[in-house]
């Protein structure tokens, strides 16, 4: 693989020593205890110690901060890795190298920087993106979070957020916040770094969901929560919604290869299962219908791995960070769902046994179309920015 845009810090050779303790991580250390992560709803302390041993914590936090310094483009290989395993080995770090870290990394003050990112890339730090609220989802201007300023020039923080991935673990919030409406000068949306300890801040018990059991959610409140004015993010009250957007953007793209990565481990399950299995003396891998839909899934997966690539590349290359990472998300998440179903329906009854990985599949992939931005946001960002270009060469 060819990493050639904007000198990454990593090299090739260096990369690829990355990717290959990586996987053989995943296939020899976690892999094996899916299932324990599953029952228990929680992720082990030695896997969680191994991954900080590794630099898994802060892969995408350039190394002048204590990380890997991964670019984009090299983030999205690995990702196709974390996403072969249960998915919540990847949440475990993915606020600290993503939507959270980045809102730093690109965002931060030099002291903000120094304060806090050598904590988030040796995992000694987790941070929270605190985001979504019950009223505002995927459209961060609904947001109702509200921050104001004191005579003393403390920031008082009131509001509820909700779906908080690594909220009970969490030392940090990055906490987004309005600090007036929206007027001609901005959309008034300031993003600050809450310590999880600041008083009044509550964590709710974590959430039980649907799949990726392992990976804990929750709501975090705020009642009053003061902090001083150099935790406001980049010294701006107008930095909040950029910093959000941009951050989804290339979370979009990470979630995407993903998905790519779930899809071929559900293939991969598919094939086994269609090798060993007869009906009536015959494998059902010599069916032709099942092979119809093995050529469907792979098909999928390929095109999807293109797609991320391509997305990655742009915008390593700022060639396209928003509508190309908004494609790539949409595309992969629905194709693993698709793919994850036809796994399913290959194994036939048994693909319906919980203790069957592609079940397990099956119900984890299924939020990937929900978050960093629904597949229905995803087609509202393609298709305005496809006839706002349209209009400006009219």
């Amino acid at each position: 693989m060819s990493v050639a845009a904007h000198n990454p810090e990593v090299s090739d050779d260096d990369f690829d020593s990355i990717l290959t303790s990586v996987r053989e991580f995943v296939q020899t250390k976690v892999i094996p205890r899916e299932r324990e992560i599953a029952d228990t709803d929680a992720m082990p302390d030695d896997i969680r110690q191994a991954c900080k041993d590794m630099g898994l914590f802060g892969y995408a936090i350039p190394q002048e901060w204590g990380g890997l310094g991964l670019n984009l483009v090299q983030d999205v290989e690995l990702a196709m890795e974390l996403g072969y395993t249960t998915l919540a080995l990847r949440s475990m770090f993915g606020t600290n190298n993503g939507i959270a870290g980045q809102v730093l990394v690109n965002f931060g003050t030099d002291e903000q920087k120094a304060g806090w990112l050598e904590g988030i890339a040796s995992g000694d730090v987790v941070a929270s993106f605190a985001l979504t609220e019950p009223g505002a989802g995927s459209n961060p201007a609904g947001l109702r979070t509200k921050a104001r300023q004191d005579e003393n020039g403390d920031w008082i923080i009131d509001g509820e957020k909700c779906f908080i991935t690594n909220a009970p673990t969490a030392n940090l919030f990055v906490t987004f916040a309005r600090t007036r409406p929206a007027d001609a000068d901005g959309p008034g949306i300031a993003v600050f770094l809450v310590p999880a300890d600041s008083e009044g801040v509550s964590v709710a018990p974590h959430d039980a969901k649907m799949g990726q059991q392992g990976a804990w959610t929750a709501n975090v409140s705020y009642a009053g929560v003061r902090v001083p004015n150099s935790a406001l993010v980049g010294g701006d009250v107008d930095t909040g919604y950029k910093a959000a957007m941009t951050s989804l953007a290339r979370g979009r793209v990470h979630i995407a290869a993903l998905a790519v990565g779930s899809a071929q481990r559900a293939l991969d399950e598919s094939l086994r299962h269609a090798a060993v299995t007869t009906q009536g003396g015959t494998a059902i891998s010599d069916f032709q219908l099942v092979q119809a839909h093995l050529a469907d899934m792979q098909t999928g997966i390929m095109a999807g791995r293109a797609l991320v690539r391509d997305a990655a590349q742009k915008w390593v290359l700022e060639q396209d960070r928003r509508i190309a990472p908004s494609v790539a998300k949409l595309f992969c998440t629905e194709m693993v769902g698709t793919v994850a179903d036809k796994a399913v329906q290959i194994h036939g009854g048994s693909g319906y046994m919980r203790e069957m990985t592609v079940e397990r599949i099956y119900r984890d992939v299924r939020l990937l179309r929900l978050y960093e931005g629904t597949s229905e946001i995803q087609r509202l960002i393609i298709g305005g920015g496809l006839v706002r270009t349209a209009k400006k060469l009219g």
